[in-house]
C-alpha cells in the first residue's frame, strides 16, 4: 500500500502501533483499577477504624449510684409519713407497735423473737423469715451481719483480738436462740485462723485487760451484747460499753477512730473503706451470719396475713389509711414504726421495696427533692437562678433575693424563663449529682470477640463499675451540648454552628458565583484584557490554600466590617460588652470566598454545555438576551450548577483552617446565633482528638460519622437535584 507522505503507519508498522496502543490502554486501565481498588480499600479501613472507636464496651462508674438516689428519696418519704415513728432502736420500734392497735412496722428477727408474744408476724409474698427462706433468698428482707475492727487495734490490743476469737467460737451457741441465722462452722473456723494470724496467736482470757467499746447496728446489738456478757463471764476483767446508733453512724465513728469494734448490718462501701484508710484505719471485716427484718403488727391487726412488696410500698410510703390499700380493710389510720435514717435496716427496706423503680420513673417533685438533698447550696442557688427548679417557690433561693437579682442591671437568665420541666430536672441530676464517669473503654472488635476477658479485667480493676455496651453515636449525643465530661458531651452546638455557617456560605456564594458565571459566559467580551484578567484570577484563586482565605476573612470581615459582622449596627451587642467580629457571619462569608471560584468555574462549565442553538432560538423569537438567559439557558444549566455548588458546599463543611483563623471556638455550651461565637463539627473533632483521655477519641469517632452523614446528605442532594432538573429540562 502506497503512503507517499508517510503520514501514518501501514502494514506491520500499523499493527505494531495498534498493539502498542492496546498494551498501553491495558496497562493504564490496570493502574486505574488498582488505584480505585486501593482508594476503596483505604476508605473501608478508615470507616472500619471509625466504627471500631464509635461503639464498644465501657466501664461506667457513677459518682453517686442512681438507685441510691431513688432509695434515699423513698427513705425520706417513709420516715416523714404521718403517724410514723422512726428509730435506730429496734426495741423502741417493737414498743410502738405493741401500743397501737393499727400499728405495723419492722424489727430485727432477734427483737421479734424477744417480743413474739406481743407481736404478730406477717408474711411477705407468702414467705416467713426462716433459716431456709433467708438462706435461699426467697425472703426479701435478709442481710449479712458483720463485725469490724482496725488492723492496728487487732494487733496492739489483746482484748479486741480475744473478743473477736471468743465471738466466732461462741456465737452459734447463743445466736440461734436470739433469732439469728449464723454462719456455718467452716467459715467461722477460717475466720478464727485469720484472727489468730493477724493478732499473732490466740489470747488467754484470764490475762486480758483494758476496755472494749462497741457501737453500730441495732440489728446486731442483741447478739453482740450477749457476747460481751459471756466474754466477761469467761474471764475478761476490763470495762465494756455498747451502743446502737445504726450502721451508717457506726461506720462514721469507726472511721474516725472513736470505737474499737463496729457492728454493721451491711458491708462497708468502697467509699467508706477509702475514708477509713485515709484516716489510717484499715478495716478487718468478719462475717458472723445473717439476720432478717420481720414485718410485724399489733396482734389485733388480724386482717393482714401476707403482703406483697407493692403493698408494702403503699403502706409505708404512700397511703395514710388502711381502707386506701384495700376497701375491705378498716377505715383506720396506719401507724408505722420504721428504722431511722442512717440505719442499714432502712437501706435494706427501701432497696427491696423499691427495687423495680428506676430514677426515670419518679415525678418532677421527687427530682426537686433529690436536688434539695444532694446538691450543695451554693451550686444549687446558681443553677436555680439560671432556671428555676419549681414553678412555685424555691429550693435554695428565696423570693426576695430572686426578685432583687431580677431587678439588677444584669438579671439572671431564670428571670425570663419558665421553670425547668421534668426532663430538664432529670438531666440536671445526671450531670450534677450522679456524674457518670467512664473508667475505661474498649473498641468494638475487642468488645465482640473478647467480652469475657474485658468483663473480668473490669471487675478486677473497677469493682464498682458497670460494664455495658455503649454506642457513642446516640440521640443524647446529637442533642446534648459540649461538656468537659465525655459521658455527657454532645455535638448539638457544633451541628447548629455547622448548619448556620453553611447556610451563610450558601446565601452569599451561590447568587454571587452564578451571577459572575453568567456575566463571564453570556455578556463579557473574552477578548478584552480586563475580562481575561478576571478569568485568570478566578482560575488561580481556586488553588489558593484555605489558610490564606482565613487571613483575608480575619482582616476584612472580623476587623474591617466589625460593625456588620458583630451585629453592632443591628443592636445585637449587649450593653457594656465589646463587639466581636468572630461570629457565624464572618465564618460564613470567609468560606463563601473560599468556594466562590469553584462555584463560578462549575457554573461556567454548565453554561458552556448549553447548546448555542437554544440561545439563537430564543432571540430569534424576539426575546432579549437576558430573557433568553433567564428562561432558557439558566434552566438548562441548572443541574450542573447545583451539582457543582453542593460539591463546593461539601468542601466548606469540612474546612477547619480558615475558621480557626477567623476565631471559631473549641468549646461552646450554648446554641449559637448569627452574631455570636460558634464552633463547627470539624473543629469539635479536632479538639476531641487532641485530648489525652481515650473516651474523647470515641466521641471524635462518633462526630466524624455525623459529619460524614451530613456530607453524604449534601452529595445525595446534588445527585437528586441533577437528575430531577435534567429530566424536567
Amino acid at each position: 500500500m502506497e503512503n507517499p507522505e508517510n503520514l501514518y503507519p501501514v502494514d506491520e508498522e500499523l499493527q505494531k502501533f495498534i498493539d502498542y496502543r492496546k498494551r498501553s490502554g491495558t496497562i493504564w486501565r490496570g493502574v486505574f483499577l488498582m488505584s480505585l481498588f486501593v482508594a476503596i480499600l483505604v476508605l473501608i479501613v478508615l470507616m472500619l477504624n471509625i466504627i471500631n472507636d464509635a461503639f464498644g464496651l465501657v466501664a461506667l462508674e457513677n459518682e453517686v449510684d442512681p438507685h441510691s438516689l431513688v432509695t434515699g428519696y423513698q427513705e425520706n418519704t417513709m420516715v416523714s409519713m404521718p403517724n410514723t415513728f422512726a428509730s435506730t432502736n429496734h426495741a423502741a420500734l417493737a414498743a410502738v407497735i405493741q401500743q397501737n392497735e393499727t400499728g405495723i412496722g419492722f424489727v430485727g428477727h432477734a427483737h421479734y423473737q424477744t417480743n413474739a408474744d406481743d407481736l404478730r408476724l406477717i408474711a411477705v409474698d407468702g414467705q416467713f423469715p426462716t433459716a431456709e427462706t433467708v438462706a435461699d433468698g426467697s425472703y426479701p428482707f435478709a442481710r449479712p451481719l458483720y463485725i469490724y475492727t482496725a488492723l492496728d487495734t487487732l494487733q496492739s490490743e489483746p482484748a479486741v483480738a480475744g473478743y473477736f476469737r471468743f465471738y466466732l467460737e461462741n456465737a452459734n451457741n447463743s445466736g440461734g436462740e436470739l433469732g439469728y441465722f449464723l454462719a456455718d462452722e467452716t467459715l467461722m473456723a477460717d475466720q478464727i485462723n485469720l484472727i489468730d494470724t493477724l493478732a499473732g496467736g490466740p489470747q488467754a482470757l484470764d490475762s486480758l485487760g483494758g476496755n472494749l467499746a462497741l457501737s453500730g447496728s441495732s440489728s446486731l446489738y442483741p447478739l453482740s451484747r450477749q457476747m460481751l456478757l459471756d466474754f466477761r463471764q469467761a474471764g475478761f476483767g476490763g470495762d465494756i460499753s455498747i451502743e446502737q446508733i445504726g450502721s451508717e453512724a457506726g461506720i462514721e465513728a469507726f472511721c474516725r477512730g472513736d470505737i474499737q469494734v463496729l457492728n454493721a448490718s451491711r458491708p462497708m462501701t468502697v467509699a467508706e473503706a477509702a475514708t477509713c484508710q485515709r484516716n489510717r484505719v484499715n478495716p478487718v471485716e468478719i462475717a458472723v451470719g445473717l439476720d432478717a427484718l420481720a414485718i410485724v403488727s399489733h396482734p389485733s391487726l388480724d386482717f393482714l396475713e401476707s403482703v406483697s412488696l407493692k403493698e408494702m410500698g403503699q403502706i409505708f410510703a404512700a397511703m395514710n389509711y388502711w381502707d386506701e390499700i384495700d376497701p375491705s380493710y378498716p377505715v383506720e389510720p396506719i401507724v408505722r414504726a420504721v428504722p431511722g435514717e442512717g440505719s442499714g435496716s432502712l437501706e435494706l427496706l427501701s432497696g427491696s421495696m423499691f427495687s423495680t423503680i428506676g430514677l426515670e420513673n419518679l415525678s418532677g417533685a421527687a427530682y426537686a427533692e433529690i436536688i434539695r438533698e444532694n446538691l450543695g447550696r451554693g451550686r444549687g442557688r446558681a443553677l436555680e437562678r439560671d432556671q428555676r427548679f419549681l414553678a412555685e417557690g424555691f429550693i435554695f433561693d428565696s423570693q426576695t433575693a430572686f426578685n432583687g437579682a431580677c431587678a439588677s442591671a444584669e438579671p439572671p437568665t431564670g428571670c425570663a424563663q419558665p421553670a425547668r420541666d421534668r426532663d430538664n430536672l432529670l438531666d440536671l441530676i445526671e450531670q450534677e449529682i450522679i456524674v457518670p464517669q467512664i473508667q475505661q473503654t474498649w473498641p468494638l472488635y475487642d468488645s465482640i470477640f473478647n467480652r469475657q476477658a474485658i468483663v473480668a479485667e473490669a471487675s478486677r480493676k473497677y469493682p464498682d463499675a458497670i460494664v455495658e455496651f455503649k454506642s457513642w453515636l446516640n440521640p443524647d449525643f446529637l442533642v446534648n451540648p459540649q461538656s468537659s465530661e465525655a459521658e455527657l458531651a454532645g455535638v448539638r452546638t457544633a451541628i447548629w454552628g455547622t448548619v448556620m455557617v453553611v447556610a451563610t456560605t450558601f446565601l452569599f456564594s451561590f447568587p454571587v458565583g452564578v451571577g459572575a458565571a453568567i456575566y463571564l459566559e453570556e455578556y463579557a467580551d473574552s477578548t478584552k484584557w480586563y475580562n481575561k484578567i478576571i478569568q485568570t484570577n478566578i482560575s488561580n484563586l481556586a488553588g489558593v490554600p484555605s489558610i490564606i482565605y482565613g487571613m483575608l476573612g480575619l482582616t476584612v470581615f472580623v476587623r474591617l466590617l466589625l460593625p456588620l459582622t458583630s451585629g453592632e449596627m443591628f443592636g445585637r451587642v449587649a450593653e457594656g460588652t465589646d463587639p466581636s467580629g468572630r461570629t457565624v457571619i464572618s465564618a460564613g462569608l470567609t468560606l463563601g470566598l473560599l468556594i466562590l471560584p469553584i462555584i463560578i468555574i462549575n457554573a461556567q462549565e454548565a453554561l458552556r454545555a448549553v447548546p448555542n442553538s437554544m440561545r439563537r432560538a430564543g432571540m430569534g423569537l424576539g426575546a432579549t438576551k437576558w430573557q433568553t438567559t433567564w428562561s432558557h439557558v439558566l434552566p438548562a444549566a441548572l443541574p450542573g450548577i447545583l451539582t457543582g455548588t453542593i460539591l463546593a458546599m461539601s468542601r466548606a463543611v469540612g474546612e477547619t483552617a480558615p475558621l480557626i483563623v477567623v476565631g471559631a471556638s473549641t468549646v461552646i455550651r450554648t446554641d449559637p446565633t448569627f452574631f455570636s461565637r460558634f464552633t463547627v463539627l470539624p473543629i469539635q473533632i479536632f479538639q476531641w482528638t487532641s485530648r489525652p483521655q481515650p473516651e474523647f477519641q470515641n466521641l471524635a469517632a462518633a462526630a466524624i460519622i455525623v459529619l460524614l452523614l451530613i456530607l453524604l446528605t449534601l452529595n445525595a442532594s446534588a445527585v437528586i437535584l441533577r437528575n430531577r432538573y435534567s429530566t424536567s429540562s
